[in-house]
Parts: C-alpha cells; structure tokens; sequence
C-alpha cells in the first residue's frame, strides 16, 4: 500500500500527512460523545473472496500516532499471521488504553493451538508492560482476544463454514477462560 501511494503521482501529500488528516477526523466524529461512550477501533488489512487480503505489514509505522492521537480506548488489532508483524508497536501504547489481539484467524477453518495462543498473548503483555512501566499481571488487564477480523466482511464471505467459525469462536472463549479465568 505505501509503495502505491508513493508511485502515485495524483497524490499531494505525503502519506504521514493524510493519517494525521484520519486522526484528526476520528477525533472530531467523536468528540461531543468520548465521555459518554467507550470508543474503539479495528485496524483491518481488508478481507476478499477467496480469504484473500488487501495489505500487509506490521503497525511499526503508524502506532505512536495512533496510539497517542486517536482518542479511542481500544484497538483491534491483527495478529493471526506474520503479516501483522511483531508486538513491538505494543510498547506506545498509553497505559489508560486497551489492545484486543485478533490472534485467531477468520480467514482459514484450521484451529489455532491454543497454548501456541496463550504463549503469543503472553509476550504481547510482556510488550505491553514493558511500554508502559507495568508488570505482565497489570498489561494482561488491558489485553482481550478475538478473531481478527469478520467471518464474513463480503458478500461471498472467506474460505470457511458455519461450524469451522464456531469452533474459532470456541477457542477464543476458551484461550480467554485460561488467560483471564472467572472474568465475563
């Protein structure tokens, strides 16, 4: 994606510039209503036919930006393959802000081990509290589960059935009974 943009000669401005233009947009959309409500926001890296995907790369070069500009109390964030990069970006985040960790997959029907999960969960809290000045106990607070993105973000929907998006479900529930236990 920033490969495109810079090849682009219609674009005017650097890329940097036009995510401080979203940031700001965010913040102006919710202003009159961030005490009242809890806001987040999922970072997708867009899901087409087929369980394809539209871009990749880690969050290296937007996460101080939007982890200290954007007035949102939780990020959903990717992280079910490579293409997501590491849990570095993990260290900016503020310690008043949320991170949920989309480490199960929509797109595929092959479940996740489960202790590779946890173990994955684990260091992303160890990122966390390392940013923050926190112990891993305190980091985990901050921290969810889901699945990545949507089962089904298009009309054809991704390379996965009905009891394959139950048992990612299930595993999801029950990586967040092992990490959190007795927590809704």
């Amino acid at each position: 994606m920033v490969a495109g943009w810079e090849q682009d000669s219609s674009n005017t401005r650097p890329l940097d510039d036009l995510l401080d233009v979203y940031i700001n947009a965010y913040n102006a959309c919710i202003s009159k209503h961030t005490s009242k409500m809890h806001f987040g926001l999922h970072i997708c890296r867009g899901n087409f036919m087929g369980s394809r995907h539209f871009s990749e790369g880690g969050y290296d070069r937007i996460a101080t930006k939007i982890f200290k500009n954007l007035n949102v109390q939780t990020y959903y964030l990717e992280y079910d393959t490579p293409r997501a990069g590491t849990f570095e970006p993990l260290l900016h985040l503020p310690a008043n802000k949320n991170v949920v960790l989309g480490v199960i997959t929509s797109k595929f029907p092959e479940l996740e081990d489960k202790q590779k999960m946890k173990e994955r969960v684990f260091q992303a809290a160890d990122v966390v509290a390392k940013g923050a000045g926190q112990s891993r106990e305190e980091a985990l607070k901050r921290l969810g589960v889901s699945p990545q993105c949507g089962f089904a973000s298009h009309e054809e929907g991704n390379a996965i059935v009905w009891q394959d998006m139950e048992n990612k479900l299930k595993l999801v529930r029950d990586l967040a009974n092992e990490i959190w236990p007795n927590e809704p």
